[in-house]
C-alpha cells in the first residue's frame, strides 16, 4: 500500500498540509517495525520538530501514542491513523491526486474571474438574480443584501401567520414544528367516471407495435447507426433498430429475443446494440420523445413543464462488476436507476449510479445535462435533498429546490442577525442569538460562489464532482463554508414556507408521488431476466436504464395519444370534458398494453397516419400551478 501511494503525486489544495506531511513521516521509517520516531526530518536530515498530528480526534493521538516510549509513535498505530484521514481528505478534496479525473484539484478547473465578470450581467438575468434591462452593478454586497432580505420576509410572513395556520404547531420548548397529516382529497365522481370511460375505449398496443409507431411519427431511430457516423449498413435500419430498443428496453437477452422473434438473430441483435448505440445517441432519442410529447395538447392537463421531480429506484445487477454494490435499504446487490421526471409524466433524464452513492449529487446534474425544449426552474426531491450545498448550487444556478421534509427535529433555521427574535415562531431558532448567519462569510466568497456557478453551468466542472467534494464538510475547503452558508439561508428560507403554505406542501407532495410512479411503471416495462441488469460494464449498464428510459417514454407518449383520441370520441358523442376531471388520467396505464407472448413484426412495416396534436378542451382552468401538480396519480 505504501509504495502505491508514493508513486502517486499527492498535494494539499489549502495551507494546510499536515496530513500529508505524516503522510511523508511515515514513507521516511517505513523500515521500523514497532515504533516511528515522534520528530521529524527533512530531505537532508535535518530535525523539522515534532509532527503534527492534531488533525487527527483525540482518540487517535491517543492510540498512537505509548507511555513506555515517550518520544515515539506506535507504527501500527500511526500507519492506520494517517490512511485514515488521507482517505478523508482526499474524499473531500483536501488532497488531490496530479493527473487524476476523479481527485484532480477541481478548483483549478474553475474559470477565472475576468472571464466570470465579462459573463456575470447576462448570468444574473437567466438566474433570475436580476431583472431585463437593470444595470445597477451587483456585488457582494448586492448578493448579501438579496439573500438578507428574502431571509428577513420570509421568517416575518411566516410569524405573522402562524395564529391563522391551523395546521402548524410549533413546540415552545423544543422547538419542533408539527404539520398536520395530509389527507388526499377524494376524488371526484366524475373524474373516476371519466377514467374508467377513457380505460374502456382504450385499444390493445403490444409494446414491439408501439415502439414502431413512435418511431415512424418522431423517428427517434435516426439518431443510432454507427460510431463511424457513416450510414448503417444494414438491410433495414429501421427495423433493426426498433428490435433492438425493444430487446433492451424490456431487458431481455438478444440469444432469448432471437427465440421470440422471427426474422433476428441473437448476433444481429447483439451487435446493433454495442456498434450502432452509445449513451449519447440514447440521450438524444430520449430527447426527441420528450419533445414531441411536449407538442401535444394532452400534456397540459398534467403540467407545463416548469417542475421536476428526482428520484431513484433500485435495479438488481450480478455483485462481480465494478458498479454493484450490496444496497442497505434493499439487502442485495444492484445499482440505482435515477430519474427526473417532469410534471408531464415523462422521464427527462436517467441515471445508472451505485447504491452506495449519497444520491442528492445527481440533483443538479441531470437537469444540466437535459437538453430537450422543457427546461423546469423548480426541483422537487426525497430527504436527501435537503444539504446545505445543494441548496446553495441549486439557488446560484437559478433552480429552486424544494424536497419532501421529514424528521423536523434534526433541521437547524437560521436567524438573519444575532438581534432578531420572533413572537410566534422565536423556538424554531433555538436559543436567542445563536443559529446565526454568517453574512461577511458570504460577502468574502462572493467571487468563489460565482466562478463555481458559471463554471457548473458552463461544463467546466462536474456538479457531481462538485457536490461530492462539498459534501464533506472540510473545515479547510473556504467553499464548502461559503456553499454552507448559503445553503442554510436558502434552506430556511425554504422551511419557513413549507410550514406556513399547504398547496406547496401538496405540490411537493404530487411531484414525488409522480416520481414513483415512473419507478414501479418503468420497472412494469423491464421484466425481462427478472429486472436483473446482466451486464457487468459500467457503460452498458447505462445503457440499459436509458433503453428502458426510451421504450417507457414511447409508451408513455403513444399512451397519450390514445387517451386524446378517446376524449375526441366521447366530445363527438356529446360529452363535456372537464379538464379536471381529465387532468386525473395518468398515462401510466398498463391494462391494454400486451408484453407477453410472441412478438410479432408485422407493424414494423404498416406506418401509421399522422397523429392529432390538439384537443379540443380548454386548459386554461388549470393554468393555476396548484391544481394541476395536486392532481393525484392513479
Amino acid at each position: 500500500m505504501l509504495n502505491l501511494l508514493e508513486s502517486l503525486d499527492l498535494v494539499a489544495t489549502s495551507e494546510d498540509s499536515r496530513v500529508l506531511d505524516a503522510f511523508r513521516h511515515l514513507l521516511r521509517f517505513r523500515s521500523s517495525r514497532d515504533y516511528i520516531p515522534m520528530r521529524g526530518q527533512d530531505d537532508e536530515g535535518k530535525d523539522t520538530g515534532v509532527v503534527d498530528i492534531r488533525f487527527a480526534t483525540q482518540n487517535w493521538q491517543k492510540i498512537v501514542r505509548d507511555r513506555t516510549r515517550p518520544t515515539s509513535y506506535v507504527r501500527r498505530h500511526f500507519e492506520a491513523m494517517v490512511f485514515f484521514n488521507l482517505a478523508e481528505e482526499l474524499r473531500c478534496g483536501d488532497v488531490a491526486v496530479t493527473g487524476s479525473e476523479e481527485y484532480a484539484d477541481w478548483s483549478q478547473q474553475l474559470l477565472e474571474w475576468p472571464q466570470v465578470e465579462a459573463a456575470l450581467p447576462e448570468y444574473l438575468v437567466e438566474v433570475g438574480f436580476r431583472e431585463p434591462g437593470d444595470e445597477r452593478p451587483f456585488d457582494a454586497a448586492a448578493f448579501v443584501a438579496q439573500l438578507r432580505e428574502r431571509l428577513t420576509a420570509a421568517a416575518a410572513a411566516a410569524d405573522s401567520g402562524y395564529p391563522e395556520n391551523e395546521g402548524l404547531v410549533i413546540d415552545p420548548k423544543t422547538g419542533v414544528p408539527t404539520l398536520e397529516r395530509y389527507r388526499a382529497d377524494e376524488r371526484r365522481p366524475s373524474a373516476v367516471k371519466l377514467e374508467q370511460t377513457i380505460k374502456a375505449r382504450l385499444p390493445e398496443r403490444s409494446l414491439l407495435g408501439v415502439l414502431a409507431r413512435t418511431a415512424y411519427w418522431i423517428e427517434w431511430w435516426r439518431r443510432f447507426g454507427p460510431a463511424s457516423g457513416h450510414d448503417p449498413k444494414l438491410k433495414d435500419a429501421f427495423g433493426r433498430y426498433v428490435i433492438t430498443t425493444f430487446v433492451n428496453g424490456i431487458n431481455m437477452g438478444p440469444y432469448e429475443a432471437a427465440r421470440h422473434i422471427n426474422g433476428v438473430s441473437g448476433h444481429e441483435l447483439s451487435a446493433t446494440a454495442n456498434r450502432h448505440f452509445s449513451i449519447a445517441k440514447l440521450n438524444q432519442a430520449i430527447t426527441d420523445v420528450v419533445n414531441a410529447h411536449a407538442q401535444l395538447d394532452m400534456s397540459r392537463a398534467w403540467g407545463d413543464g416548469t417542475a421536476v421531480a428526482a428520484d431513484g429506484t433500485h435495479m438488481d445487477t450480478y455483485l462481480n462488476n465494478l458498479v454493484a454494490e450490496t444496497s442497505v435499504r434493499y439487502g442485495r446487490p444492484g445499482g440505482i436507476a435515477y430519474h427526473h421526471i417532469a410534471d408531464t409524466y415523462i422521464a427527462l433524464f436517467t441515471h445508472f449510479i451505485p447504491c452506495g452513492v449519497w444520491e442528492a449529487v445527481y440533483i443538479i446534474e441531470g437537469l444540466l445535462k437535459n437538453e430537450s425544449e422543457i427546461q423546469p426552474t423548480t426541483i422537487h426531491a426525497d430527504t436527501q435533498g435537503q444539504s446545505y450545498p445543494v441548496f446553495s448550487l441549486a439557488h446560484l444556478l437559478g433552480f429552486e429546490l424544494m424536497p419532501r421534509i421529514r424528521n423536523w427535529k434534526d433541521l437547524v433555521f437560521f436567524r438573519p442577525t444575532k438581534q432578531t427574535s420572533y413572537v410566534h415562531i422565536e423556538s424554531l431558532f433555538g436559543e436567542a442569538g445563536r443559529n446565526v448567519i454568517d453574512w461577511d462569510l458570504i460577502e468574502q466568497h462572493f467571487k468563489d460562489l460565482m466562478r463555481v456557478a458559471l463554471s457548473v453551468r458552463g461544463g467546466k466542472v462536474s456538479s457531481v464532482l462538485l457536490l461530492r467534494r462539498l459534501r464533506s464538510g472540510s473545515r479547510k475547503n473556504a467553499h464548502y463554508a461559503a456553499f454552507r452558508e448559503v445553503g442554510r439561508v436558502i434552506r430556511t428560507i425554504q422551511l419557513l414556507r413549507y410550514l406556513t403554505d399547504p398547496q406547496m406542501r401538496r405540490r411537493v407532495t404530487a411531484a414525488t408521488n409522480k416520481v414513483e410512479a415512473y419507478n414501479g411503471f418503468s420497472e412494469w416495462v423491464r421484466f425481462g431476466n427478472r429486472g436483473v441488469i446482466s451486464e457487468n460494464d459500467p457503460v452498458e449498464q447505462e445503457k440499459a436504464v436509458k433503453f428502458n428510459a426510451l421504450l417507457t417514454n414511447c409508451l408513455i407518449f403513444h399512451t397519450t395519444l390514445d387517451i386524446a383520441e378517446a376524449v375526441r370520441e366521447l366530445q363527438a358523442e356529446g360529452w363535456k370534458v372537464d379538464p379536471e376531471d381529465l387532468a386525473e388520467v395518468s398515462p401510466y396505464l398498463t391494462e391494454k398494453i400486451m408484453r407477453l407472448g410472441e412478438y410479432s413484426t408485422h407493424e414494423l412495416d404498416v406506418p401509421p397516419e399522422a397523429y392529432e396534436p390538439h384537443l379540443d378542451v380548454d386548459f386554461a382552468k388549470l393554468d393555476h400551478q396548484d391544481q394541476r401538480e395536486a392532481a393525484p396519480v392513479s
